[in-house]
């Protein structure tokens, strides 16, 4: 049977193809540009749009298991609905869907709301799915890392509460595991939803240790202010999303994202390994660089 992924080529979804491959699985990938794809060998590459019914149509035939990753972009939501109802109507009943941490917290922050409300439909329908909500992503910090290393600070606006950061690559392969659980069964199994986390609940101080310990020299946090942040953020971005970031980092200040219970012990149980830490990464950019 076939498991179909979108975003097949971005952060998340690249990993997820890889630890389907790794496990044997046939995979068809879900992408603008066939052309462009760089996907390993064996996976089935077709061409198509989350707003394209024709063409995810074309792309349901067959498949038995669905991984729906959106982008974060102004029709995100729609784009949710299109894919999830086309699902339905081609009798997909083995699901797993990115959604994120705390959607039902951060209800004013629009990427956030918009995935709360797919995450209804889901249950309200009585899709067979997993919903995977993670925190933010450590991978999120590549971008910054520039600024770490050529201007001493750390300039990500996450305050005192603290965000339970987790690594793409687990992402991918907890999704990966998801779906083969659900391939595998001899029926279809209930809505479930699983927090993924980091190891670790970081503060912007604790952030700026860690750079601090693995530059050998002192990287400050650049403050608390989200109305900086949403400007400079405005110079690479569309002025919308650097304001849904900005809400979002707003979030960071008054709430954090923090895990529940017995997230980590649940995800280090179903990778049967340590979770990725911050440092992890850190050292790996800082060896990369």
């Amino acid at each position: 049977m076939t498991i179909l992924v979108t975003g097949a080529t971005g952060t998340v979804g690249r990993h997820v193809v890889e630890q389907l491959v790794k496990r044997g699985a046939d995979v068809r990938a879900l992408v603008r540009n066939p052309a462009k794809a760089d996907v390993p060998a064996g996976v089935t590459v077709v061409k198509g749009d989350l707003l394209d019914v024709d063409s995810l149509r074309n792309a349901f035939s067959g498949v038995s298991s669905f991984f729906l990753l959106n982008a974060v972009v102004p029709d995100e939501f729609t784009q949710a609905l299109i894919a999830l109802n086309l699902a339905r109507e081609a009798g997909i009943e083995r699901i797993v869907y990115l959604s994120v941490i705390h959607s039902d917290i951060y209800v004013d922050v629009p990427h956030f709301a918009g995935k709360f409300a797919v995450e209804r439909m889901i249950e309200q329908l009585g899709l067979n799915a997993t919903i995977l909500r993670p925190a933010y992503f450590i991978d999120n910090d590549v971008m910054i890392t520039d600024a770490v290393t050529g201007h001493g600070v750390y300039p990500m606006p996450i305050g005192s509460k603290g965000l339970a950061m987790v690594d793409a690559r687990d992402i991918g392969e907890i999704a990966a595991i998801e779906l083969l659980r659900r391939e595998q069964a001899s029926a279809p199994l209930p809505l479930d939803r699983i927090n993924l986390v980091g190891p670790d609940t970081l503060t912007s101080a604790e952030i700026a240790a860690i750079w601090t310990d693995v530059l050998g020299r002192p990287i400050a946090y650049a403050g608390d202010d989200t109305d900086r942040f949403e400007k400079t953020f405005r110079e690479f971005m569309p002025a919308w999303m650097a304001f849904d970031m900005r809400v979002m980092t707003d979030r960071f200040l008054t709430h954090g994202m923090l895990p529940e219970a017995g997230d980590i012990e649940r995800l280090t149980t179903l990778l049967g390994r340590p979770l990725r830490s911050y440092r992890d990464f850190a050292s790996e950019i800082m060896a990369s660089g």
